[in-house]
């Protein structure tokens, strides 16, 4: 059962929109080389999994851009958590919407 789904939006503290845009990159090829089920937007990835996993990606995700080149890094994280229920999962909030897309 997924008990957990993390929204992540890493903003690397630099000042070319390249160097960001390379940044978030790698950050991004991160959280997808995990195997969790992602959904990248505009503005934030969204992850599901267990928890503690989560918690894990959350903190490598910083480490990941100040590897990559960044001297500080603001992250904004939004959590949800349901460890008795499950959650609703990515695919159950975005389909129907990807469907409209589509047409």
């Amino acid at each position: 059962m997924i008990n957990a789904s993390v929204a992540i939006q890493v903003l690397p503290d630099v000042l070319d929109d390249a160097e960001t845009v390379r940044i978030v990159d790698e950050v991004i090829a991160y959280i997808e080389s995990t195997g969790l089920k992602t959904f990248v937007s505009p503005f934030e990835t969204t992850i599901e999994g267990d928890y503690d996993q989560l918690m894990e990606i959350v903190k490598n995700c910083q480490l990941i851009a100040v590897k990559a080149g960044a001297p500080g890094v603001k992250t904004y994280v939004k959590i949800f958590f349901n460890p008795n229920d499950g959650i609703l999962t990515i695919n159950e909030k975005t389909d129907k919407y990807l469907e409209q897309n589509s047409k």
